[in-house]
């Protein structure tokens, strides 16, 4: 019987180009509060907010990069559908300001609090887990939205968006490995 529909990699093709495509349009540096040498007290405040924010959606992505390194090393037949994801969630990473590489080339180490702990004994939970991990980022950037500023609201909702397809499809490549 030929199977008709979204494949897996039609699936996770999408998912990567329109990840790359809402980094292209909402990226920036971060620098467009507007105040001059002129500025107030409620500018600097505002600036420290978006700063903040911003520090916290990398920790974020950090943490969730690192628990997909987790998952592909602990469960090495994940690696090949997980790849792409992962590489999205290094590119969330870098468009909030985190880093992503070291200069080898390596992936940068990861600090002590962003560790995660072992994958689960089986694929099929772990990625469950995985997928449990990107919806609960995916709701808290959602609610970042509320006290972003424009500019950092628009990259948020494009990274929470991304993250809701990756939960997404980790339930459904949960489904299908037999680990």
């Amino acid at each position: 019987m030929h199977r008709t529909g979204t494949t897996r990699r039609g699936a996770l093709t999408a998912t990567g180009a329109f990840a790359v495509g809402a980094l292209l349009t909402s990226c920036g540096d971060g620098s467009g509060t507007g105040s001059g040498p002129g500025g107030t007290d409620a500018d600097a405040a505002s600036l420290r907010a978006v700063t903040a924010l911003r520090a916290s959606a990398a920790r974020d992505s950090a943490s969730l990069l690192a628990r997909y390194a987790q998952v592909a090393a602990d469960h090495p037949v994940t690696k090949p559908g997980i790849a792409p994801l992962e590489a999205a969630v290094r590119e969330h990473l870098a468009a909030l300001g985190g880093p992503t590489k070291a200069a080898s080339g390596s992936p940068s180490p990861t600090p002590s609090a962003v560790r995660p702990s072992p994958s689960a004994a089986d694929a099929r939970t772990a990625l469950k887990e995985l997928a449990a991990e990107e919806r609960r980022v995916a709701d808290g950037r959602a609610t970042a939205l509320l006290t972003a500023e424009p500019e950092l609201a628009r990259l948020l909702a494009s990274i929470a968006a991304a993250g809701a397809a990756h939960a997404y499809l980790l339930t459904e490549l949960a489904k299908e490995t037999s680990e």
